[in-house]
């Protein structure tokens, strides 16, 4: 399985896990080392800490939930030249610093 793009997903400005678009669809991963730490938080409800690699064929919705809406999706999708249906690019330009404890970076930092 190929990556076509990564995000690298922060709870509380601490890495997390990697979440990546890839030819089969999408998957989410928790880090060895953030799973290693005391008392991970999960992502979300829908994506529990665990070991194994999470897949789906859609960009799962937790993270879909991220992207903004109405009005101010269409200024993201206008100012950065990003079609509205283009979820996951859309996830990486606008979600660097969202509301809540999740933040989504392209590079890990």
């Amino acid at each position: 399985m190929s990556a076509f793009r990564t995000a690298y997903v922060y709870v509380r400005h601490t890495f997390a896990g990697v979440l990546m678009e890839t030819d089969a669809g999408y998957s989410f991963a928790y880090d060895d080392d953030y799973l290693k730490s005391n008392n991970p938080s999960a992502v979300s409800l829908t994506l529990p800490v665990r070991t194994e690699e999470y897949t789906s064929k859609t960009l799962f919705s937790f993270f879909d939930g991220l992207i903004p809406e109405g009005w101010l999706l269409d200024v993201v999708s206008k100012n950065w030249k990003i079609d509205r249906k283009d979820r996951f690019g859309l996830l990486l330009v606008a979600c660097k610093d969202p509301i809540g404890n999740v933040s989504i970076q392209e590079v890990r930092k």
